[in-house]
């Protein structure tokens, strides 16, 4: 698959993996600027593991991760909430200041205007009043909106979201979905890993379909048709996860 010659992500014969064990195979491809994409696929797809290799969080076995016009401020990064630490006594104002950071470096004092904008990213995600509650006292859904409104601050060209709506309430996936639309219509990239397909075709226009190797990856109607996903799914069943990782040089 290549890449479109507007891509702001591309990917060269990208092949990843743990301790040898496969994860993602020769995926070539880019994600465009402005665009709004789901990554797919059966569990074990290596969805999550291609979004840590855009953020520079895992390295590549083969292949390569090209961004182009971006730093690594440019970019917001949401992992799956097991991931995030939860436990660390931090109110909900602080953290969504956390977003400021890597723009004003650690050391700056946060002025007023900064954080109203932090208060203005709360009340947009429908926690207006929350600024001094502990993160540890809220619900899923709650926490999950605290963490969109950092990254409203963080004001990133690029964000990946990995399994933003897993274990939240239908009126928390509404809102959110509602911000991503919003970052949608100010052309930044948005890259997200789901589940629900019924979810992917009613608000992504376009769909990776991946099982360890590209399957599909083009607007959503086309790359999530009966064929494809069959073949998602034959390949999962395939799948040998004592097989090691296979290289093939892309020089």
């Amino acid at each position: 698959m290549n890449a479109p010659v507007d891509a702001i992500v591309r990917l060269t014969d990208l092949t990843l993996g743990y301790r040898r064990h496969p994860a993602v195979h020769h995926l070539s491809g880019g994600f465009r600027e402005g665009s709004l994409t789901a990554v797919v696929g059966p569990n074990g797809a290596g969805k999550s593991t291609l979004l840590k290799a855009v953020v520079g969080a895992l390295k590549p076995f083969d292949g390569k991760v090209t961004l182009h016009g971006l730093t690594a401020r440019d970019i917001g990064y949401l992992p799956q909430q097991a991931e995030v630490e939860r436990d660390f006594p931090i109110d909900v104002l602080d953290t969504v200041l956390l977003g400021h950071w890597r723009r004003v470096g650690i050391f700056r004092a946060i002025g007023r205007a900064l954080t109203r904008q932090a208060e203005e990213a709360l009340a947009a995600v429908g926690l207006a009043g929350f600024e001094r509650r502990p993160i540890g006292a809220l619900s899923a859904g709650q926490f999950q909106r605290v963490l969109f409104a950092r990254l409203l601050v963080q004001d990133a060209r690029l964000i990946l979201l990995d399994e933003p709506f897993t274990a939240i309430d239908a009126r928390t996936t509404a809102d959110l979905l509602d911000v991503v639309r919003r970052w949608h219509g100010e052309r930044r990239t948005v890259v997200a890993v789901l589940h629900d397909m019924e979810q992917v075709r009613a608000h992504f226009p376009d769909t990776l379909l991946l099982a360890r190797e590209p399957v599909a990856w083009g607007r959503t109607d086309e790359a999530l048709n009966p064929a494809n996903l069959a073949r998602a799914r034959m390949m999962a069943e395939a799948w040998d996860d004592k097989a090691e990782v296979c290289r093939r040089s892309s020089s």
